[in-house]
């Protein structure tokens, strides 16, 4: 009779506790031979692997013994998969080298799905503009560091994590089952899918070369909720078996541990995340951008400008970056100006989601923003005043106020003398009876807006610094 028992739930189990091993496991039993006592021969421990990962979900019990496990999931749900380590090889590493790169992907199990893999996540990414198969759910993550994203890949994340401490990664898968198969019968007709985890070792150069260790589970995902009325139902198909039936099903454990299998046939495994010029860091929430150009490099005042209709697709791709729609450069990435100006607040809503649509059509017919105050500035030296009833030969230049700040004003006063801000140390502004008064804050604040102004230069005795004097 077998006996069964939870999977552990604390982070590492001693080398006295049962430990579940792959069907394929290296480790053999041993043979007991007619002619050897066995009382004389040591007692066998079980030897404890180098890592492990253990999904944070229940098992289904409606799976037979011989059979690979298989976990609900619900759609969109945040799952944790604890990385556990127990190598012998930290003790090799440097202090501030102790760092492993694990990559996570979500793939096929059926074979005939793997064959057209490529096809198929490219139709998923049509119905599903500027949405990713799996993503990291980073605020709920412990012991992750400088989490990357492939944007050329929907179904993949990295990260690299200390083996010599705790480590949780919370992973949201964002299809269902149902979305790749020809017949939408619910989702226990669905495709099921593989989590896989593939962890390396970092070299001397930066990359990870080294193959440690590979993982996976076979999972299948419902829409919300659709896994645990699943889990129930499956529980209540078993229960109403006899009690010689049941004991040929596995049952249902609260967590998932990952069986040990071979690595991905990645051509990218092995290079370094942080020499890849297609990966993006993910620090904040917004995801990475799905285009090469994102990286592109634009001028500061580029916001400022609108999309015409002669942008080019480099053009129009750059201007999606800047305005924070870097999601939909993969959507876009055929588009020239005139090709978005073309469509309607509908169109744009129906491509990239009511929020992200009615903030695209407003950013494509938004005219600039106002500035608060605008100055009218001429600027002259002190050796070359003219008179204050000669207008005719003065030229006046705008200045717009943002902050409405003395500081700002220094800076822009200084911008149109062509000399550093930090050599006008004293501003001024000619009162009643030509007395100087020092301009503040608040007097920037209440200057009216569209005066005019005549700003002159004084060099500052034994110093580089200048006084400026607005009349």
């Amino acid at each position: 009779m077998l006996f069964w028992h939870s999977q552990p739930e604390h982070y590492w189990p001693t080398s006295a506790e049962h430990y579940q091993n792959p069907a394929s496991s290296i480790y053999r039993e041993t043979i007991q031979l007619p002619f050897l006592k066995q009382e004389d021969q040591p007692p066998i421990v079980p030897q404890c692997p180098s890592f492990q990962c253990v999904l944070r979900a229940s098992s289904s019990p409606a799976v037979k013994l011989h059979e690979e496990t298989l976990t609900y999931l619900n759609q969109g749900q945040s799952y944790e998969i604890r990385m556990l380590s127990n190598w012998k090889g930290i003790t090799e590493m440097s202090e501030g080298r102790r760092l492993l790169r694990s990559v996570v992907r979500v793939v096929f199990h059926d074979r005939r799905l793997q064959y057209s893999e490529r096809q198929q996540l490219e139709s998923w990414q049509l119905n599903h503009p500027g949405d990713r198969i799996l993503d990291l759910d980073v605020p709920l993550s412990v012991g992750v560091i400088d989490p990357l994203v492939n944007p050329n890949t929907l179904n993949t994340i990295e990260f690299l994590w200390d083996p010599s401490k705790r480590t949780s990664i919370f992973i949201q898968v964002n299809c269902i089952s149902t979305e790749f198969t020809q017949r939408k019968n619910g989702g226990e007709k669905g495709a099921p899918f593989r989590i896989q985890v593939d962890t390396y070792k970092a070299d001397s150069h930066g990359g990870s070369t080294e193959h440690l260790y590979s993982c996976s589970c076979q999972v299948k995902v419902f829409k919300p909720k659709g896994a645990d009325r699943k889990q129930k139902t499956d529980h209540e198909k078993v229960e109403k078996r006899s009690a010689l039936e049941r004991e040929k099903y596995q049952p249902a454990c609260e967590t998932t541990v990952l069986t040990e299998c071979a690595p991905w046939p990645d051509t990218d495994a092995t290079r370094s995340p942080h020499s890849t010029p297609n990966n993006f860091r993910t620090p904040t929430p917004e995801r990475a951008c799905s285009s090469p150009v994102c990286a592109l490099t634009a001028p500061l005042n580029a916001r400022e400008q609108s999309l015409g209709p002669s942008a080019s697709i480099t053009e129009t791709q750059q201007w999606l970056v800047r305005n924070r729609f870097s999601n939909y450069c993969r959507t876009f990435s055929n588009f020239t100006g005139a090709d978005i100006l073309k469509l309607s607040r509908k169109d744009l809503t129906q491509i990239c989601g009511v929020a992200d649509g009615i903030r695209l059509a407003h950013s494509l017919t938004a005219r600039s923003v106002r500035p608060r105050s605008t100055l009218y500035i001429s600027t002259e030296r002190t050796e070359k005043k003219h008179s204050s009833n000669d207008t005719s030969q003065t030229v006046y230049q705008e200045v717009y106020l943002e902050d409405m700040t003395a500081a700002e004003l220094t800076t822009k006063i200084a911008d149109l003398f062509g000399i550093p801000a930090n050599h006008i140390q004293r501003i001024s502004k000619t009162g009643p009876q030509g007395i100087h008064i020092l301009l503040t804050d608040t007097m920037v604040r209440h200057i009216t807006d569209e005066s005019c102004f005549t700003a002159s230069l004084q060099k500052l005795p034994d110093s580089d610094g200048y006084h400026c004097i607005l009349q």
